[in-house]
C-alpha cells in the first residue's frame, strides 16, 4: 500500500486494519502480518501448507478491492504472489564523471538485455531513487498573475492526463476516446497552458514556477571504489537453472566491459561460488572414495571384487539422478546430501561381498557362495538402509523456510540409499559370482 503523506498510525487504522478484518475469514489463511510506516504499509498472507496458493491469492485480491471507501490520496492497492527467489549475481555499473542518471539508462539497457536472455527472468535495479518532477511555485508571480497557488494546482492536474473519456458508438463502428496528454519529463511540461485570456494571452507553467527534473528525497544510494553507481541483482526462480545463470550473467559483464570505455560492470557477489565448490567437493570426494575403497578392500579382498564393491558409488548416483529431475534441483541442501551418502554408500556392499567372499574360502561355489552369503547378512543390511532411510524422512515434514529446501537432502540420502541397497543386494552378488567364477 502506497498512501503518500499519511503517518504509521494512519495507515494502520484507515487500511491495514480494514483490510486484515476481511483477510482473516479466507480459507486457506493461515497467518498475517502487517508493517505501517510513513506513506504506506505491507501486509503478508501466509498459505497453509497443502492450500494451492493462486486460489488463496485470487480470493485475498477480491477481499481487498470489495473494502468500501479507502482514505483519499491512496494508490491502488497491489496483491502479489511472493516467489521464492534465490539470489544468483550482484554486479556495479559504474564510471568516473557520470551522473547518476547516466548510469541509470545504461543499467535499464543492462536490464533489458539480460530478461531477453531465456532462462533469466529476475533483473532488479537498486541503488537510485524514484525520479520525480519538481514544480517549484514563485509566489511573486502568482501574485502578479492575480493567480492562486490551488488554481495553478489544479490547472496542472488538468492538463497533465492519461484518461479514458467513454466511447462513441456509429452504425458502423464504435470510437474509443482517449487523452493521452501525460508528460514524464519536466521539459514538458514547463509549457503546460496555466490560464489562457480572452485576449489570446497565455500563461503558461514556466512563467509562474520552477520545473526541473529530480529525485526523491531518498537516502539510498550505492558506491562502488567511492564512485556513484547502479547495482543490477540477477536472481532465480525455484524452477531456473542457477548456474546457467551465474554463467552467462559473468559472460555477459565480460561483454559488456569490452564494448565499454566509459561505463564498466564491477562483480560484486557471486551466490554460485559456494554452489560450485560444493559440486567440485562432491566429485573430489567420490573419486576419492572410489579409489580409496579399491586399495584397501584390495589388501584384504581379491581386487575385482573391491572393484564391484567401489562401483556402487557411482551405479547409486546413477539411479538418485534418474529421479532427481522430478523431485529436486541442484542446490547447497542437495548436494550436502550427496556428499554426506558418499561416505555410507560401500558399507552395505563391504558387508555383502565379505560374506560371500567368506562361503567360497569354505569350498562352496562361487554361485553357492553369493546366494548362501547374502542370505546371511540380507536381513540385517536392509534393516540398516531402513533404519537410515526412516531416520532421514522426518525431513519431510519439517515447516517453515528450512522446510523448503530439507527435503531435498533427505530426497537424495533416501533415493541413493534404496538404489546402494538394490546394487547390493542384487546386482553386486552376480558381479562377484561372475567374478570368482
Amino acid at each position: 500500500m502506497i498512501f503518500p503523506g499519511a503517518s504509521p498510525e494512519e495507515v494502520e487504522e484507515g487500511v491495514v486494519l480494514r483490510i486484515e478484518d476481511d483477510v482473516k475469514g479466507i480459507s486457506g489463511v493461515e497467518r498475517i502480518s502487517s508493517v505501517s510506516q510513513e506513506n504506506g504499509g505491507v501486509i503478508t498472507v501466509e498459505v497453509i501448507k497443502g492450500f494451492d496458493v493462486d486460489v488463496v491469492l485470487q480470493d485475498v485480491k477480491n477481499a481487498v478491492e470489495r473494502i468500501p471507501q479507502l482514505p483519499d490520496g491512496m494508490e491502488p492497492i497491489r496483491t502479489f504472489k511472493l516467489e521464492n527467489i534465490r539470489p544468483a549475481v550482484s554486479f556495479a555499473i559504474s564510471g568516473k564523471g557520470l551522473d547518476l542518471k547516466a548510469l541509470k539508462v545504461a543499467a535499464r539497457k543492462v536490464e533489458q538485455d539480460l530478461r531477453s536472455i531465456p532462462g533469466i527472468s529476475k533483473v532488479e535495479l537498486s541503488g537510485f531513487p524514484e525520479e520525480e518532477i519538481e514544480v517549484a511555485f514563485r509566489e511573486a508571480d502568482l501574485r502578479a498573475n492575480n493567480l492562486s497557488f490551488l488554481q495553478a494546482a489544479a490547472a496542472l492536474r488538468g492538463a497533465n492526463l492519461d484518461v479514458t473519456g467513454g466511447k462513441v458508438k456509429t452504425t458502423e463502428e464504435e470510437l474509443l476516446i482517449r487523452v493521452r496528454d501525460k508528460r514524464m519529463e519536466a521539459e514538458g511540461l514547463r509549457n503546460t497552458v496555466v490560464r489562457a485570456g480572452g485576449d489570446g494571452r497565455v500563461l503558461l507553467l514556466k512563467d509562474v514556477a520552477d520545473v526541473r527534473d529530480t529525485w526523491a528525497d531518498d537516502p539510498a544510494r550505492n558506491y562502488v571504489n567511492g564512485v556513484p553507481s547502479v547495482v543490477v541483482n540477477v536472481s532465480s526462480t525455484v524452477s531456473e537453472d542457477i548456474l546457467f545463470i551465474a554463467r552467462t550473467t559473468l559472460e555477459y559483464m565480460d561483454a559488456f566491459n569490452g564494448r565499454n570505455t566509459a561505463v564498466q560492470a564491477t562483480l560484486i557477489n557471486d551466490a554460485t561460488t559456494v554452489l560450485e565448490q560444493r559440486i567440485a567437493m562432491l566429485l573430489e570426494n567420490g573419486i576419492q572414495g572410489f579409489f580409496l575403497v579399491i586399495i584397501v578392500l584390495a589388501l584384504f579382498l581379491n581386487w575385482r571384487l573391491a572393484f564391484w564393491v567401489a562401483l556402487s558409488i557411482p551405479v547409486a548416483f546413477a539411479g538418485m539422478f534418474i529421479l532427481a529431475p522430478g523431485f529436486i534441483t541442484i542446490n547447497v541442501m542437495s548436494l550436502f546430501g550427496m556428499i554426506l551418502v558418499v561416505g555410507i554408500l560401500v558399507d552395505d556392499g563391504i558387508v555383502i561381498t565379505e560374506s560371500i567372499y567368506q562361503e567360497y574360502e569354505r569350498g562352496l561355489k562361487p554361485i553357492e557362495a553369493a546366494f548362501v552369503g547374502i542370505q546371511k547378512v540380507l536381513p540385517a543390511v536392509i534393516s540398516s538402509v531402513l533404519t537410515t532411510v526412516a531416520a532421514f524422512s522426518t525431513f519431510f515434514f519439517i515447516e517453515g523456510r528450512l522446510g523448503d529446501f530439507a527435503p531435498a537432502l533427505a530426497f537424495v540420502v533416501i533415493s541413493t540409499l534404496l538404489f546402494s541397497l538394490i546394487e547390493a543386494a542384487f546386482i553386486l552378488p552376480a558381479h562377484v559370482a561372475h567374478s570368482k567364477a
